[in-house]
């Protein structure tokens, strides 16, 4: 999809937004949208199923209520943008940057914390090969992540909470 495509399409949308009667709900399912500049964007209640995001700047976009559900944001920069009430289920989100992201309500998401002395907030996602998850800027599975976080604070009552984290998590993703 081409810039003046999505253009288009986001300005229907916002439309759509405001008022329901006016433009169009955006339909970005399935669409290349790889590495697009979405900064910002309006994207409330968009439809981006199976959407490929990969590397794309999503930057303090709103996405509340979105369906991303099986889209590709590995490598996204989602740092600041709105997810509340998003579906994100079966969404990889691989290398995502998802700092001081609003996932609330979120759906196949699940975020943890805060824990440490930093008190972050950690999120994990179900991919198929089991739980993912996201601390800081690191992305692992449970193993991976206690790893990364003995080697950085050593045994802890940090690596206490992630684990915990992690048990609740693949609990809740069975």
């Amino acid at each position: 999809m081409n810039a003046s495509e999505l253009k288009v399409i986001l300005d229907k949308h916002s439309k759509w937004s405001k008022d329901s009667t006016t433009g169009t709900r955006a339909d970005l399912s399935d669409a290349d949208l790889i590495g697009a500049n979405l900064r910002e964007a309006n994207l409330i209640g968009a439809d981006l199923r199976d959407a490929d995001l990969r590397g794309a700047n999503l930057r303090g976009a709103n996405l509340s209520g979105a369906d991303l559900r099986d889209a590709d944001l590995s490598g996204a920069d989602l740092r600041d943008a709105d997810l509340s009430e998003a579906n994100l289920s079966e969404a990889n989100l691989s290398g995502a940057d998802l700092r001081d992201a609003d996932l609330r309500g979120a759906i196949g998401i699940y975020s943890f914390g805060p824990i440490g002395e930093a008190r972050r907030i950690g999120y994990a996602v179900k991919h198929a090969d089991g739980p993912m998850f996201a601390l800081g800027c690191f992305w692992g599975d449970l193993k991976e992540t206690c790893a990364a976080v003995v080697a950085k604070y050593g045994k802890s009552l940090y690596e206490k909470q992630i684990i915990l984290a992690g048990k609740i998590v693949m609990e809740a993703t069975k």
